[in-house]
């Protein structure tokens, strides 16, 4: 099975078990690093997750993989949280974190350049708005190519 198909099945398995414990689904990943496989989920909720939230979901989701077996090889099962420099994958995520400096690369060129650092000023379910060095950029949903938030400290 491809990584992108584990990632939608396991997706729907996990989804709903994360959901019900009153945390948000961040992002999976899939991945083959040094001849092991991974399986990372990540987990957030507002204030931050600690070590007893990722414990509890992986108790919860591990039992539901092993039964319903979505992944042929054995691989190394991590839950965590996104870290200070999260993923902004959803319209959503967009919209939470309006007023978050980001980095933000595009599939094409926007004004001619495709790397982005700004403040996110602005965030609909088309398009987003940041302000790099003092200009506002617009930027269209599906122009983005990986996006994340900046650590401020």
């Amino acid at each position: 099975m491809k990584k992108g198909k584990v990632v939608a099945v396991v997706e729907e398995i996990v989804a709903p078990v994360v959901s019900a414990l009153g945390l948000e689904l961040v992002d999976i990943t899939f991945t083959k690093e040094g001849g092991r496989w991974f399986l990372r989920i990540f987990i957030d909720k507002p204030g931050g997750v600690g070590l007893d939230d990722c414990q509890e979901v992986s108790e919860k989701i591990d039992p539901l993989l092993d039964e319903q077996d979505p992944i042929p090889q054995s691989y190394t099962l991590e839950v965590s949280s996104p870290g200070l420099e999260r993923p902004l994958k959803k319209p959503a995520d967009f919209e939470r974190f309006t007023g978050k400096k980001i980095n933000l690369s595009t599939f094409g060129p926007i004004e001619g350049r495709r790397k982005f650092k700004g403040r996110l000023i602005a965030a609909n379910g088309h398009s987003v708005t940041l302000q790099v060095a003092g200009q506002d950029v617009v930027i269209p949903m599906e122009q983005i190519a990986a996006a994340r938030l900046v650590a401020e400290l």
